[in-house]
């Protein structure tokens, strides 16, 4: 029966423990060799698949090499190199003007600070924390997707709706040495089970932690909405 458990601590540590049992091996599924190809990756994955972005970046970085030719090609080249992936003429914008700061800036090194990360054009905490962690082995928060977001709130582990606001909420409930795993066992137990539209509850390992279980409740707490 779905209900959940005692604190908000106690619900989180659970269904940290769970899915760290399901899927001990998750990780990062973005392809990419160097620190300027994850930030690149991390760029063009906003509002995209992590495969269609990996179907791209395999033409896209063996064509380019360097923020030098990023920063050079003209924009509507690039914009039609990655054209099958979302908001491309934005994205290619992003891509050039980070890889002109990355020049003038730090030496065409991509920046180990969250605040030179999110001086970049088109980044934010989000795309910040996967290159510190993947690129930088540093961690000092959570990358909140929409997986995070939608099944932190189903699980009942927050309430809070934005991004920004999200993170600093799990950080205060989600162990510091879980904060990089978390993300991925929310992405990976979201592609697998608690997917955005129809769910499949009724073989859920957290169904019986989960207040938003279809099998026992009437509301999805990440859209506040019923269920159909």
């Amino acid at each position: 029966m779905g209900s959940t458990l005692d604190t908000r601590h106690d619900q989180t540590l659970e269904v940290i423990d769970r899915l760290h049992d399901a899927y001990p091996d998750t990780t990062i599924s973005l392809n990419f060799s160097s620190r300027l190809e994850l930030l690149i990756a991390v760029m063009l994955s906003a509002q995209c698949t992590d495969e269609r972005v990996n179907k791209v970046t395999a033409e896209l970085f063996e064509k380019y090499d360097g923020p030098e030719e990023y920063a050079a090609v003209e924009q509507d080249e690039l914009a039609d190199n990655i054209s099958s992936i979302t908001y491309f003429n934005s994205k290619a914008d992003y891509i050039r003007s980070t890889a002109s700061t990355l020049i003038e800036k730090h030496d065409g090194e991509v920046p180990d600070t969250m605040d030179e990360l999110t001086d970049l054009k088109g980044v934010g905490r989000k795309t910040a924390n996967v290159v510190l962690q993947h690129g930088h082995q540093i961690v000092e928060g959570i990358v909140v997707d929409t997986h995070v977001q939608r099944i932190s709130r189903r699980l009942g582990i927050t309430e809070e709706k934005r991004p920004e606001a999200i993170e600093q909420d799990l950080m205060g409930v989600v162990p510091e040495d879980d904060w990089q795993w978390y993300t991925h066992l929310m992405i990976t137990h979201g592609r697998e089970t608690c997917t955005a539209i129809n769910p499949d509850c009724s073989d859920c390992l957290l169904e019986d932690i989960c207040p938003s279980s279809k099998v026992d409740n009437d509301v999805d707490l990440a859209s506040g909405e019923a269920w159909d």
